[in-house]
């Protein structure tokens, strides 16, 4: 059994939201461990359109997704099932970002600041007002704090026995990269019958497609190919795509039992980061800003509270999730009903018409799920 000494801070999972804590933290003189269970770099089930309210706090940790040749999206178009379109100017604008290169570009910068352990975490207990977590390959670590930032939905969220865990979930999330001639200044949402596909520009110029369907939608056909080829394409934007776009994966990367459940914040003193503390529907392509700011939010209320010398734990864990209810409770609850708009065929038709008489009703929407720049 290997023991490692005991850092400020623990983060399980090295997604946006573990990798932004990890490197803000340890850029702040802290001692971090992160752990993460497979190594760097790598693709993820991920609309891969990043909000630019996160800018100014990438640049705060010397961050620039654009030297990294990150496409910049000022425009919005969403189609109904049937391909008819709106289109929109973005309030904020934003920029497209595969998670293989933007997780790279944060790793890199963090990796000579924290230690950096790529195992499986299987326990995390706390007692005696430390952590102790152990590891698959037996690593026995210690820590003031712990973050957990471990995704959508993890065997640690089982070990915690997080109540979302015990209902299942009707969603299932696509992926894959395509060569496709699409616009870099823009980012599409094109709905079908149980789902909607994201279409943006990444770095390297693919398209990545990625959509959320559900599972009662998707289990007729059997398969992807003929999910796509017989459901998604009778939208002919998506037709048109699929029949003429050039795969450049092997196989679309596929994710299961995404969960939009509430969740809590703090659980067993674990701070939640990203998507391991609430998550945003798709459809409002906002999650990856999401896990950034929560991110920074936790590590300034950490290094605040470290330079008082003040530790009250409670009293922490009460102010982090306080703030992130005010930040996010009012994007979830409107990407909810958008959702619940889009999937119902006949308040779906009735809410294009209604957006087509009144076309500032997409902005606004837009800025309901979207935060303000913050340094």
């Amino acid at each position: 059994m290997i023991h490692k000494y005991k850092w400020n801070v623990i983060v399980i999972g090295g997604g946006l939201a573990g990798l932004t804590t990890a490197l803000h933290l340890a850029s702040n003189n802290f001692s971090v461990c992160l752990v993460e269970r497979s190594e760097y770099p790598k693709h993820k089930v991920c609309g891969e359109y990043v909000s630019n309210e996160v800018l100014p706090y990438l640049k705060s940790l010397r961050i620039d997704p654009f030297t990294v040749g990150a496409k910049q999206i000022s425009k919005f178009k969403i189609t109904d099932t049937n391909g008819d379109p709106i289109t929109a100017t973005l309030p904020l604008g934003g920029f497209g970002i595969s998670r293989y290169t933007f997780d790279s570009l944060l790793f890199e910068a963090l990796k000579n600041k924290a230690e950096i352990i790529f195992d499986t975490v299987e326990k995390i207990i706390f007692e005696e007002n430390q952590f102790r977590v152990t590891t698959q390959n037996k690593s026995v670590l210690l820590a003031d704090f712990v973050v957990g930032a471990f995704g959508k939905r993890s065997n640690i969220d089982t070990f915690l026995k997080r109540k979302f865990m015990q209902e299942s979930s009707p969603w299932l999330g696509v992926k894959a990269h395509y060569d496709y001639d699409f616009p870099d200044d823009t980012v599409a949402l094109h709905n079908f019958n149980g789902g909607y596909c994201g279409l943006s520009k990444t770095e390297t110029g693919t398209v990545n497609a990625c959509y959320l369907a559900t599972f009662k939608s998707f289990k007729k056909y059997g398969d992807i190919e003929a999910f796509q080829k017989q459901e998604l394409s009778k939208n002919p934007f998506l037709d048109k795509f699929f029949s003429g776009a050039k795969p450049l994966f092997e196989r679309p990367l596929t994710i299961s039992q995404i969960s939009f459940q509430e969740k809590k914040p703090v659980e067993n003193h674990i701070f939640m980061v990203g998507d391991s503390a609430g998550l945003i529907h798709p459809l409002c392509g906002n999650g990856m800003a999401m896990a950034i700011k929560s991110a920074q939010f936790f590590s300034e209320m950490l290094i605040q509270l470290f330079q008082k010398g003040e530790f009250d734990r409670t009293a922490m864990e009460r102010q982090y999730a306080s703030q992130w209810h005010n930040e996010f409770d009012e994007r979830i609850k409107t990407g909810k009903f958008i959702q619940r708009i889009l999937l119902n065929p006949y308040l779906a038709k009735a809410g294009f018409a209604m957006v087509k008489t009144f076309p500032s009703l997409v902005p606004k929407l837009i800025q309901k799920t979207h935060g303000n720049p913050t340094e």
